[in-house]
């Protein structure tokens, strides 16, 4: 699962604690890119909430879709028209959407999200007086379409994942919106030995980390050559340890100082966390920042890009990371952590701080159910 999802299955799991009757909708699909029927349709019980799944409608029309997405990412100006072909020929359950209009009436609230999909757009459609957004909104060209101002506005309830992306809302649909509800995700409190992943890999080396889907959209091209700029211009021996999923392609001078652990369980990537010198998050398209949350949990510091609002933010309201605008700034932030050891344990350690007031299970459980009475 991606962020959004794994935030919505949260979210999910404290209303269910709390007491809340919680029916969960979701697709058969299990890939993002390819959205093929993998899973069996129907109903399950998972973790203590009914799971429906409902298959993906197979009848989409690609290159429509894919000639009007090429001029939403250019930055083009697309009609209403156009902007409902893309929604029509996006990611759509016409399975699940019916469910909805009948079995709806007996939901209390719909909440739904991310809002970047056709699913969730006609989804909302169908009671925007009970809907309940959390959309995972950041700063890219589709958020500009007409249709998602009217989804926005519309809605009873946004839940937002952090102020920036609150105020991203409020300046791009209606400025009432800076009033909704900031809730956000748990991170459960754990430790962990920052020497065990080391141990294990026989690393000796101070090391980078990355966790999460490696593509453009999240940096990683970015941070794959920043880091062999740093090794070349510096001459230390940095290694990279990623964690997660997809494709990458480093410069050949770095290829042999990465560590490629693909998925992990959740007691290696606390452990790669612990040890690293630091957790290097390059995008700037993030609405909240979960394994940013985590490291800090690990007392690892954050080194994050200036460009990236929510994840800036996070670092500037915790004191728990830095922010680089730049190559140079990186390097200048990446020599300070080697050479500070101090410093790189204080940022942790405040961010741990930071978590653990604002993003315990409690707090955010709390904020839910306030979100959800309103």
């Amino acid at each position: 699962m991606g962020g959004a999802e794994t935030l919505l299955r949260t979210l999910a799991g404290y209303a269910v604690k709390s007491g809340i009757e919680v029916n969960f909708l979701t697709t058969c699909a299990r890939n993002h890119f390819t959205w093929e029927n993998e899973l069996p349709a129907g109903t399950r019980t998972i973790d203590g909430i009914q799971v429906h799944f409902f298959p993906v409608d197979g009848d989409r029309d690609i290159e429509r879709f894919l000639r009007v997405q090429e001029k939403i990412s250019r930055g083009k100006k697309v009609t209403p028209d156009e902007e409902q072909t893309w929604l029509r020929n996006n990611v759509n359950s016409s399975a699940l959407l019916a469910h909805l209009r009948e079995a709806g009436p007996r939901y209390e609230r719909i909440i739904l999200g991310p809002y970047l999909f056709g699913l969730t757009y006609f989804a909302a459609a169908v009671d925007p007086r009970r809907t309940v957004l959390v959309p995972c909104l950041h700063d890219e060209a589709f958020a500009y379409l007409t249709a998602f101002g009217d989804m926005f506005r519309n809605a009873r309830t946004i839940m937002f994942n952090s102020a920036p992306e609150r105020d991203l809302a409020a300046r791009l649909y209606a400025s009432n919106l800076a009033t909704m509800p900031v809730v956000g995700m748990g991170i459960p409190a754990f430790t962990a030995d920052p020497k065990a992943l080391a141990q294990r890999l026989g690393l000796s080396s101070p090391y980078v980390l990355y966790a999460g889907r490696r593509e453009p959209m999240k940096g990683t091209p970015l941070l794959l050559d920043y880091l062999d700029a740093f090794r070349q211009r510096t001459q230390r021996d940095v290694k990279l340890v990623l964690t997660g999923s997809g494709p990458f392609d480093p410069p050949p001078a770095l290829a042999p100082h990465i560590t490629d652990l693909g998925f992990v369980d959740e007691q290696t990537k606390r452990e790669a966390m612990a040890g690293a010198v630091a957790f290097c998050h390059p995008s700037v398209n993030e609405s909240f920042g979960i394994v940013v949350l985590e490291a800090w949990m690990a007392d690892c510091p954050a080194l994050v890009h200036a460009r990236g609002e929510v994840l800036r933010h996070l670092c500037q309201t915790s004191n728990g990371g830095l922010w680089f605008r730049g190559y140079p700034e990186f390097e200048e932030s990446l020599v300070l952590l080697l050479d500070q050891p101090e410093l790189r344990n204080a940022l942790g350690q405040s961010g741990r701080r930071h978590v653990r007031k604002e993003f315990t299970v409690e707090a955010v459980t709390q904020r839910l159910l306030a979100a959800l009475s309103r």
